[in-house]
């Protein structure tokens, strides 16, 4: 549930080119690392999506636009969204929104967390972020609007995300 909204299946992939300080997972950063993924591990994620609960895959790391990441990852991100079409799918990068929106893989994810995580910007009350200089961006929103390079925020109010809601469904007050 801290990897996005609901309760979700994580991907954590190896291979990050940003080696954040006081990443953590700098176990991760190595992309020939971590075990193979294979066509059981792929069964294991199908077989939780399948679960009504499950509100979706969200994609950690690592990097998975990594460069040794995007092929695999863009390919099973497709299969997900033709298999699954009402889970969402959030990503996180530490590339920034403005260098992968073009992307094509985007067309495809719901959410993106981008932006290395800066220690000296860590605050652990931040929803679904390490540091605050990071973004929780709706794609789908992002894209369709004029200007794609202005992000729109998962959450607009998400100064306010992390206070109680009175609805205890409505984790950050704007996402129902």
């Amino acid at each position: 549930m801290l990897n996005g909204d609901g309760l979700r299946v994580v991907l954590w992939v190896a291979g990050c080119n940003h080696c954040c300080r006081n990443c953590q997972n700098p176990i991760t950063w190595d992309p020939d690392g971590g075990l193979p993924f294979d066509d059981a591990a792929k069964q294991e994620i199908f077989a939780q999506l399948d679960k009504n609960y499950i509100s979706g895959i969200t994609f950690s790391g690592g990097d998975p636009l990594h460069p040794a990441n995007r092929l695999g990852v863009r390919e099973l991100i497709l299969e997900i969204k033709e298999k699954y079409p009402n889970k969402t799918i959030w990503l996180y990068t530490g590339d920034s929104w403005e260098n992968i929106l073009y992307y094509p893989v985007m067309k495809y994810i719901d959410v993106v967390v981008d932006g290395e995580f800066k220690d000296e910007l860590k605050d652990a009350k931040l929803l679904w972020k390490g540091s605050a200089n990071q973004r929780v961006i709706d794609v789908q929103k992002t894209l369709v609007q004029p200007d794609p390079l202005i992000p729109v925020l998962h959450c607009a109010d998400y100064a306010d995300a992390y206070k109680i809601s009175e609805k205890p469904s409505n984790i950050c007050g704007c996402c129902d």
